[in-house]
């Protein structure tokens, strides 16, 4: 649950310059002209296979550890490939670990994620249309992130069987990015512990390497219950649960103003009674805290919490909450961003048919005006480390044990709000696949580049040790829990959400 920034200006100063420079010279001796233009080669091969893998899991759009036909499409084109494949990881069914190993060498991991999200069924086309009888959508387009990145990892095993390239290759699939953590527990588990790199990518509207901080995050359920009576008859019998939710909401957007800036609190009633001549005896509100500093997020949620204890102490109800998610900031790696940048160059932008345009035009009809204009599609942003993401991803918290390096390339139209009709719109179409094979072919050369040229690896590593500082150790955000498999399921009975 990403919102891309991408930076308009060049970092510069002689440290970087000089980074630069070397980052360079040591592509320079590793790949080939003949090797990238083979792994392009390759990934336009399988272009028809990341389309058909995308398209499938546009259709099936399901949500959060709940993507058992989604991740069983990507497994089977890894393991028609030849990669070793290990399901049901990390006690999340479908989480899946894909391996090609040949002999010693860098271990480099590239990210799959395919879950959709609540309330964005939407048909294929320009308009608002909803499809009837299915509730979600991929409105952050993951069923395209999932295949592209798998479609990556083929086409670079095909370009290191053929050289006899050592080293590990493996796919990560990745399920409940949108709230529930699903990577979390993958690093809890120590699946990243001998991984060197770890590549990603995430679909957008636009064309850009630029590395950038997300926030950290941790969201929970709180439940409140009561006692029912006859709201008219008795209600002096009864305990209101919503009454316990909406004194919590009340308590908590009092908070606002004493919390430290740029902190997010948001929340949902995903549960508040069926018929208003009944007392709820239970109730649930879905809250987010959000920073970009996880030990502000740690304190403001413990501050959130106290408005819990307090609405039931008033209402004479009681309270229990479920942290279901919690993620670390993204921690951006120059290093080898630039190697990404580098890359995405070289593959380019994106050029639409004039179908594709016409498509675009007509969407384009229902965006906010000031949107940019529908050929910067066609360009590749200009490089930058900076600015505070307003979202919070999963991928943070492998960024903190792992240098970590993602991409965002063009698959919805410029101007779309993310998790948006618009958005699953575009990514059920061509114009959604054009991106994703696009991004496969940038993994696919960046993969390349580390396996060529392990001092890259090096240099991206002592980044990172510098960033996180001495004496680090991983502590997730939310504990020890075991992974909520049921948090997109409706609780005890009540509305889902």
């Amino acid at each position: 649950m990403r919102i891309s920034t991408f930076s308009r200006s060049l970092l510069a100063g002689g440290a970087l310059a000089a980074a630069l420079i070397a980052a360079s010279g040591a592509q320079a001796k590793g790949l080939t002209d003949a090797d990238r233009a083979e792994i392009l080669k390759n990934v336009d091969a399988d272009a028809a296979q990341i389309s058909d893998a995308a398209m499938k899991i546009w259709g099936f759009a399901e949500v959060g550890y709940q993507e058992t036909k989604s991740t069983a499409v990507l497994q089977e084109q890894l393991r028609a490939a030849g990669f070793d494949v290990k399901a049901g990881v990390a006690g999340m069914p479908t989480a899946f670990v894909a391996s090609y190993k040949n002999g010693a060498g860098p271990v480099v991991a590239v990210l799959a994620e395919f879950d959709a999200l609540p309330g964005l069924a939407q048909k294929a086309e320009p308009t608002r249309s909803p499809i009837a009888g299915q509730a979600a959508g991929h409105g952050c387009g993951h069923n395209l992130f999932g295949a592209a990145s798998v479609g990556a990892a083929v086409s670079l095993k095909q370009w290191m069987v053929k050289h006899n390239v050592k080293g590990e290759l493996r796919v990560y699939g990745a399920p409940a990015e949108e709230g529930g953590s699903g990577k979390v527990y993958l690093v809890r588990e120590g699946l990243f512990n001998d991984v060197d790199v770890a590549l990603h990518w995430h679909p957008g509207n636009a064309n850009s390497a630029s590395q950038g901080v997300s926030m950290s995050n941790i969201s929970g359920k709180f439940r409140f219950h009561g006692a029912s009576a006859h709201a008219a008859g008795a209600p002096w019998k009864g305990r209101s649960a919503l009454d316990g939710v909406e004194i919590m909401d009340v308590a908590t957007n009092f908070l606002r103003e004493h919390v430290p800036d740029k902190t997010r609190i948001h929340y949902v009633i995903t549960s508040g009674g069926s018929a208003p001549n009944v007392v709820p005896d239970f109730a649930e509100v879905y809250y987010y805290v959000r920073h970009t500093d996880p030990q502000i997020v740690r304190d403001v949620w413990q501050r959130v919490s106290k408005a819990a204890d307090g609405a039931a102490m008033a209402t004479g109800t009681s309270v229990e909450v479920e942290i279901t998610g919690g993620v670390y900031n993204m921690l951006p790696n120059d290093t080898l961003g630039r190697v990404m940048d580098s890359n995405l160059r070289r593959v380019g932008g994106i050029t639409w048919t004039a179908e594709e345009t016409a498509f675009a035009q007509k969407l384009a009809t229902s965006l906010t005006p000031g949107a940019p204009p529908l050929d910067s599609v066609k360009q590749v942003q200009p490089y930058g480390v900076d600015g505070d993401g307003g979202g919070s991803t999963d991928v943070a918290d492998i960024s903190w044990v792992v240098p970590t390096v993602g991409l965002s390339t063009a698959t919805f139209v410029p101007g779309s709000a993310g998790h948006s009709w618009q958005n699953v719109a575009a990514a059920g179409s061509t114009i959604g696949v054009k991106g994703a094979v696009n991004a496969a072919k940038t993994l696919s050369l960046t993969g390349a580049d580390l396996f060529s040229n392990p001092d890259l690896i090096k240099q991206a590593k002592a980044e990172l040790d510098k960033k996180r500082g001495p004496n680090f150790s991983y502590k997730a955000m939310l504990g020890d829990r075991k992974p909520p498999l049921d948090y997109r399921k409706p609780h005890g009975g009540q509305a889902g959400e």
